[in-house]
């Protein structure tokens, strides 16, 4: 099973997660961030990630603890499911999509986190949801997961649908990026023969 848990408890949040790489697109997910679960059902559904995520957190502040938070623990389950990523195709890309928004999604498990973003989300909000906090989401996954991701957004005027197409163009590149590779036989993807792993000394 190439599964991760993990279970974070910081003053301001309280975050659990468990992620199945080799799941069937099933997700519960219930963070008191109605946007914010509607993206990870994106992550589950193209991905084919199967996500159970509980959290409960400072909402009645705002919604940053909570989206930062819930990243952390998304970052880290994908890192402990990964392991030393032997065996996986590791680059990934998609391009998604959604009426008039089109979003360009490329990464690498390198085990290198960073992050290159530059979508341009017209509107401040959708619904209560702060749309800077969609970087900040992927900011907290790169960082303890050990990912490189570049997201560019190609075309779009409508909020919802960037954000959207973003989550389902990154959803995509992540499960082409994770999937076994059958002609890797158990090896490393990297010609040193080692990737870094993320949160290791």
């Amino acid at each position: 099973m190439r599964s991760g848990t993990v279970h974070r408890v910081t003053g301001e949040t309280n975050v659990k997660v468990r992620l199945d790489l080799d799941g069937s697109g099933s997700c519960q997910a219930s963070t008191g961030v109605p946007f914010l679960d509607h993206m990870l059902h994106q992550i589950s559904s193209h991905g084919l990630l199967d996500l159970e995520i509980q959290a409960v957190g400072d909402t009645h502040i705002d919604d940053h603890h909570t989206n930062e938070d819930v990243g952390i623990a998304v970052g880290q389950a994908l890192a402990q499911a990964l392991g030393d990523r032997r065996g996986i195709h590791r680059f990934g890309h998609f391009v998604a999509p959604l009426d008039e928004a089109l979003v360009q999604v490329a990464l690498d498990c390198s085990g290198r986190p960073h992050l290159s973003y530059s979508l341009e989300i017209p509107s401040q909000k959708i619904g209560t949801y702060d749309t800077e906090l969609v970087k900040e989401f992927f900011v907290a996954v790169v960082n303890n997961s050990g990912m490189t991701l570049h997201i560019r957004q190609l075309d779009g005027v409508n909020s919802h649908h960037i954000v959207e197409a973003c989550f389902k163009a990154f959803s995509r590149a992540l499960r082409m990026a994770t999937e076994i590779d059958p002609r890797r036989s158990g090896a490393i993807p990297s010609s040193k023969g080692v990737l870094e792993q993320a949160g290791a000394n």
